[in-house]
């Protein structure tokens, strides 16, 4: 492994797929991701998540990330959160929600492998 590993993030590429229609809300959303790298010793994987405009319904994975483009909310409990550029989120493991992308949304996460 090199010492030190530089990744563009912008660079990185996406492929997406339809969201499974029992997940969908609204709309026709795709999403994609891409594993960026991992740190082995500590069992985190990185990586980029995309969500095209509509809502979907997802059971979370414990996880944290920033978002870098785009803007959705994010509904749990009764609560919504909205979430841009440079947001850090912190999702806890089997958390409810109801994601709604209103601009494609690109995000750079870190969970647990």
């Amino acid at each position: 492994m090199e010492p030190v590993t530089v990744y563009s993030l912008a660079d990185v590429v996406v492929p997406h797929e339809p969201v499974h229609p029992d997940e969908v809300v609204a709309g026709a959303p795709t999403t994609g991701a891409v594993t960026v790298t991992t740190l082995d010793g500590l069992g985190v994987e990185a990586g980029i998540w995309e969500m095209s405009a509509g809502a979907v319904r997802d059971v979370e994975a414990e996880e944290a990330f920033l978002v870098l483009s785009g803007r959705a909310t994010i509904a749990t409990g009764g609560e919504t959160y909205a979430v841009g550029p440079g947001d850090l989120v912190r999702l806890a493991e089997g958390t409810t929600t109801v994601w709604t992308v209103t601009e494609p949304l690109r995000k750079l996460y870190v969970t647990g492998v």
